[in-house]
């Protein structure tokens, strides 16, 4: 076989496994019906790859068309000492997101969405990453600010930070220009699908919900292709957030985020946690029967998916974290033609 030839045959085959994969806004444009997708978290620094595909494994029946990956930075922690002070300890970033998402990809032949964020990160270091993924022909990023861990901050006067999410959009949008931190000749753009964060509770910084509001239309103009919405249990509270957002000319896709219930302890560490609230039927209910709080915490969400999906919404986004079983359960249930098995 003569080397010409090689190379057009693994030319052909490059292109033929990239028609696998697309951006997030095409495969909603180009659904028959509501997607399910989901969220997981790099294993811990020294863990297994193997627990993050169990979970995938479990998943895959559902046809998932990406599959978000999270991204952590440097945290800070406390240790009381004997002597009666505080030491304080840095936690060193959890690696992997960029490892996970290749893997993920060639592993199960769909579109890795990596989270950028901005806390913990440079521009130097956001740079380099959206080159990697460009590289690994990853076209699809979430991006978002990310907390405030109290983490030392990884520059000086001389190194650039993206200070909230709106600035990584319009970072990812430069690249996608052909336009670097350095004026480069001759560079070439990128092609980011990008993603941002949505709350129907606003954001637990905003003053109020109009002015949370305004700031997504700010990272919708800059340049966001859809809106992934944080975790909440009221439906007519996602509801008011999405007659919001037409109203204020926001008309990029918005997907619910959705977590299930399954602790009694939720009640209180969801809220604490991610600044959500529980509604109090479901509280109630957890509170008096806490042995069954999965039970009824799969049942509110099967409930709350039936609404969601009547409302009209163009899919669902569940955060499985490392255990899927509660979100399989209530899939299994929904009306979608995608919760069938491909075997």
């Amino acid at each position: 076989m003569d080397a010409p030839y090689l190379l057009r045959l693994l030319s052909l085959s490059f292109e033929f496994f990239n028609t696998f994969f697309m951006k997030v806004i095409e495969h909603y444009e180009n659904a028959k019906e509501p997607l399910v997708s989901f969220e997981v978290i790099p294993p811990k620094r020294g863990g297994n790859i193997a627990s993050v595909f169990e979970t995938l494994d479990q998943v895959m029946r559902f046809r998932p068309p990406f599959i978000d990956v999270t991204s952590h930075a440097a945290e800070a922690y406390y240790e009381e000492m004997q002597d009666g002070t505080v030491k304080r300890h840095v936690k060193r970033k959890r690696p992997g997101t960029i490892g996970l998402c290749a893997a993920i990809k060639h592993r199960y032949k769909i579109d890795p969405v990596p989270h950028l964020i901005c806390k913990g990160f440079t521009k130097e270091e956001t740079e380099d990453a959206l080159i990697e993924l460009h590289y690994l022909g990853i076209q699809n990023v979430l991006a978002i600010r990310g907390d405030d861990n109290g983490a030392p901050k990884p520059y000086n006067k001389s190194r650039q930070i993206n200070e909230y999410a709106v600035d990584l959009v319009r970072q990812i949008q430069d690249m996608n220009k052909g336009n670097y931190l350095e004026n480069l000749i001759d560079a070439s753009g990128t092609d980011f699908c990008v993603g941002v964060g949505g709350y129907p509770e606003k954001h637990f910084e905003a003053p109020n919900l109009e002015w949370d509001i305004q700031r997504l239309k700010e990272k919708v103009e800059a340049g966001a292709d859809y809106i992934v919405t944080q975790m909440f249990y009221d439906n007519k509270q996602f509801f008011d957030f999405c007659d919001a957002c037409r109203k204020a000319g926001i008309e990029v896709p918005i997907i619910p985020g959705l977590k299930v219930l399954t602790l009694s302890r939720h009640l209180t560490s969801l809220p604490r946690s991610f600044f959500v609230n529980i509604p109090l039927e479901l509280a109630a209910e957890v509170q008096k029967n806490p042995d069954r709080a999965r039970d009824i915490g799969v049942e509110w969400s099967i409930k709350q998916c039936k609404e969601l999906l009547d409302y009209g919404v163009p899919g669902l986004h569940f955060y499985v974290m490392g255990n899927p079983e509660p979100a399989i359960k209530v899939i299994e249930k929904l009306p979608l033609g995608q919760t069938q098995s491909s075997s």
